[in-house]
């Protein structure tokens, strides 16, 4: 399955969180966050959203606590930090099989 249906702004957003979860547990945050802005290549405005909202889905896992607090100090992200709060606590499930 391709990808070639999607927009810009989504493969980006799609790259940065595959990004941000494979580092999700390194110690040096501060090559992910360069890694991250590299990728953005200054689309600042999905990088933030991005971050925060990752940083607020993940805001209870102490596993991720130093990559959270890197990612809410991007400036703009803190604003989207409630939007993943909100997805975290979404109900999720397969659907059921019909039939």
């Amino acid at each position: 399955m391709t990808r070639e249906h999607l927009d810009d702004d989504t493969r980006l957003t799609i790259l940065l969180s595959a990004t941000i979860t494979r580092h999700r547990y390194d110690a040096d945050t501060a090559a992910v966050i360069a890694e991250l802005r590299e990728l953005a290549g200054g689309r600042d405005g999905v990088l933030v959203e991005t971050a925060g909202t990752w940083a607020g889905y993940h805001s209870e896992d102490p596993h991720s606590a130093r990559l959270v607090a890197a990612l809410r100090s991007l400036p703009g992200a803190e604003a989207w930090v409630e939007e993943g709060r909100r997805r975290a606590g979404m109900w999720h499930e397969t659907p059921k099989r019909r039939g």
